[in-house]
């Protein structure tokens, strides 16, 4: 319905553009006043034709974005990955351990943990696009967090329920089946979870490794904050009468940020030939995008209101277990990997962990929020430096006696 909206509003503007009312870009306004001049010149038929024409180009560009859809509902692609065993659980919450057989027993652990919002499988797509098998692979002893959907235990959570409960025992937990300090690798919203955890247990943190990881919500996005300020009494009205942020309104939010993508990728998926390895990629990182999971409403007002409409994290208002989240406050070895291509965590948004965090190591990336793990440079871009860097910093991390005492 977007798409076809947005096809029939060119048809829409027209009348503006016959009686010379309508406004147009900067970068637009000479091939506009070009257009102008044809249709004067072209005699009483020209605008009726360019009408036509339009009519047309709209009704075969929504063809071909119905047929992508079409091409993608009947894939016959499935994720059919074996699930790594479980090794923690409390509610819907469980440590997924992808250590191999053969993982020698001092290997580095690494805690991973992706955001609330979505399936934590995009850190492991396919044996091909996977950041858990390859640190495995290449000698790690990988876990993942894997949040899942709220249930009746987690509808009432707050940050500070799932950082200073759920993470800081699956901390523990790591801790005590490898007697060692683990690195911890937060992803977007994973990452500000991440961040709050290593300031509160840095005796059990060996790194901290931040991936395309928002921090300041506010700017070059002003008019969004005010918006969500202004939205702050009726959606919180919605949010308690449901108890929590259905997927499908998630899903909206994130489609607003580039209203034109869903027309684009899919018209491009219609082009690829169904059984190509493109075509397979595509479906697979689609499937995981249509899997969203809803927020817990507590999380949702935390999330919403304090950090994209307040903008509690930079300022230093955002609190867990009333104590303020303050990146000069993290002492352990920091790696933050920000793509410049990223609409959902803008750089912008993401730098300023890298000036704040004490001794913090910047790396900058050419791929986009999602790209940056799936894409065909994943590898050689984020898999390999990531891995190359955590071996480095983190040599000597076994537990000191005290904290295997505590665990």
């Amino acid at each position: 319905m977007t798409h076809a909206s947005t096809m029939m509003s060119s048809r829409a503007a027209l009348p503006l553009l016959k009686n010379g009312s309508l406004s147009w870009k900067p970068h637009l306004a000479e091939a506009a006043a070009s257009l102008s001049e044809s249709l004067r010149s072209g005699g009483a038929d020209a605008f009726s034709q360019l009408e036509a024409a339009i009519a047309d180009e709209a009704a075969r560009r929504h063809d071909s974005f119905l047929a992508g859809i079409d091409s993608y509902r009947h894939h016959r692609y499935r994720r059919l990955l074996t699930p790594p065993p479980s090794v923690w659980r409390q509610g819907t919450t469980s440590l997924l351990d992808y250590r191999l057989p053969e993982t020698a027993a001092d290997a580095l652990p690494v805690l991973v943990i992706p955001s609330l919002i979505n399936r934590a499988y995009i850190l492991d797509l396919s044996h091909k696009r996977s950041v858990l098998r390859y640190m495995a692979a290449k000698g790690l002893a990988p876990f993942l967090v894997d949040w899942d959907a709220p249930g009746p235990e987690e509808s009432g959570f707050t940050l500070t329920d799932y950082i200073a409960g759920r993470l800081e025992a699956m901390l523990d937990r790591v801790v005590a089946l490898t007697g060692r300090k683990p690195a911890v690798v937060g992803y977007c919203m994973g990452g500000l979870l991440a961040l709050a955890l290593a300031q509160r247990r840095p005796e059990a943190v060996a790194s901290l490794v931040l991936l395309a990881t928002p921090f300041d919500f506010v700017v070059g996005r002003e008019s969004s904050a005010a918006m969500m300020r202004a939205l702050k009494g009726p959606l919180g009205d919605m949010i308690d009468a449901v108890g929590s942020v259905p997927v499908d309104m998630l899903q909206a939010m994130f489609a607003s940020l580039d209203p034109g993508l869903a027309g684009r990728k899919f018209t491009a998926f219609a082009r690829l030939p169904i059984r190509s390895a493109r075509a397979r990629d595509f479906v697979a990182l689609e499937d995981w995008a249509n899997d969203g999971v809803p927020l817990a409403g507590p999380v949702a007002r935390e999330c919403l209101f304090g950090w994209y409409g307040d903008n509690d994290p930079a300022l230093g208002r955002w609190l867990i277990k009333d104590r303020p989240v303050f990146p000069e406050e993290v002492t352990v070895p920091t790696l933050l990997l920000i793509p410049h291509r990223d609409r959902i965590v803008p750089p912008t948004s993401a730098l300023p962990l890298a000036e704040r965090i004490p001794g913090a190591k910047l790396m900058m990336l050419s791929g986009g929020h999602v790209g940056m793990l799936t894409g065909p440079r994943a590898k050689t871009e984020v898999y390999g430096p990531l891995v190359r860097w955590m071996q480095r910093r983190c040599r000597n991390t076994a537990v000191a006696p005290g904290v295997t005492e505590a665990v």
